[in-house]
């Protein structure tokens, strides 16, 4: 028995079979995954799966990809089942970045595990939350440095996932913020083709689904988009996602052996126009910042709590599944670690519990 498992691992692998086609069919722009620039320790390749299937295997097996379902992506606590949560956030983008790559013929796995990854580390309530992390323990604070902090650091009980460089730097820059969709500094942007695609999804996935839920909410109405909006993207939400992916594959271009994504000027400026609407008119809506108002007060009470009571925070570091933290770790940082780890629900429960008061039997 033994000799014939023997002869069978002499076969060529089915990995190595699936490098093979991915060295045959995808793009030379793409990223290989038998050329990725490996792990920070050292694993033996799996005889199944490539470096980045199984990257993306680890991140949703993971307790930080399953808390995803109970994070807000806008709205707080809504009580509509069809509301958008981070989970779904993320299944969009994923869904958006491995259309646009197949396309491209670039490496799906590779871009699905970074989509799939890109906000693990994003805080509960949004972000109101990392507004709050912001002003209450540094003003570096950024969930997408978070993010690569759960994947190194605090999965698996301080071992973290040991993923791959490419979809470490992926991970790390996805964000956008609210400037430029690709920064005018290179080493601001993914190293892979893939992890550019990524961070084109993203703010393709939130324009649509949070106009989607601004709607469902009646914070705004169809009557409030922008013309331009509707007449250039379309006036609905499929027909604006096709309408961005099409015209992405479609203007992209390849200058001197490198890859450069990019919409054409219309779909440009009806995104953007998009954009300044959502934070205008729903982001900064008085229905939606009250709540993030009240969000903030939460996580901002309960980081100070924990960062005097060093027993609770253990306590809830544990039931997290949260450890074996480095000895120069400050407090400061596992409080924040916390914070940003938790649910809205956890929060929620965890500030009643603290801080409302037990009545008598």
């Amino acid at each position: 028995m033994k000799e014939k498992v023997a002869r069978l691992y002499r076969l060529p692998s089915i990995r190595e079979e699936s490098e093979a086609w991915e060295r045959e069919y995808l793009s030379p722009l793409a990223c290989l995954s038998s050329e990725s620039r490996g792990r920070s320790t050292h694993e033996e390749h799996c005889p199944i799966r490539t470096a980045f299937q199984r990257d993306r295997d680890r991140i949703v097996y993971s307790n930080a990809f399953r808390r995803l379902k109970h994070k807000t992506q806008v709205f707080l606590s809504p009580l509509g089942d069809h509301y958008r949560t981070r989970l779904t956030h993320t299944l969009e983008v994923s869904e958006i970045a491995r259309t646009i790559a197949r396309a491209l013929r670039l490496n799906e796995d590779l871009t699905e595990a970074i989509a799939l990854g890109h906000d693990l580390g994003h805080t509960p309530f949004g972000h109101g939350g990392e507004v709050a992390l912001k002003e209450i323990y540094s003003e570096d604070f950024s969930h997408h440095e978070q993010s690569l902090r759960v994947v190194d650091l605090l999965e698996n009980r301080g071992l973290g996932m040991n993923l791959s460089f490419e979809v470490r730097d992926g991970i790390l820059k996805h964000s956008k913020g609210y400037g430029a969709v690709f920064p005018d500094e290179p080493e601001a942007m993914a190293c892979t083709i893939e992890g550019r695609v990524v961070r084109f999804a993203d703010i393709m996935a939130y324009l649509n689904h949070d106009l989607d839920d601004a709607i469902r909410s009646g914070v705004i109405g169809l009557v409030d988009i922008p013309t331009l909006c509707t007449e250039v993207l379309g006036h609905s939400h499929s027909e604006r996602v096709r309408t961005m992916i099409n015209d992405l594959v479609a203007s992209s271009r390849v200058n001197d052996g490198e890859a450069h994504l990019a919409t054409s000027e219309p779909v440009s400026e009806a995104m953007a126009t998009l954009r300044q609407f959502l934070y205008e008119n729903v982001y900064k809506s008085a229905q939606v910042h009250k709540e993030f108002v009240k969000a903030k007060k939460i996580l901002s009470e309960l980081y100070y709590y924990l960062l005097e009571d060093h027993g609770a925070l253990e306590k809830e570091l544990e039931k997290m599944e949260m450890g074996n933290f480095k000895s120069t770790t400050t407090r400061e940082r596992k409080v924040c670690d916390f914070i940003a780890s938790m649910t809205d629900r956890y929060a929620l429960s965890l500030y009643e519990e603290l801080f409302f008061p037990v009545p008598l039997v």
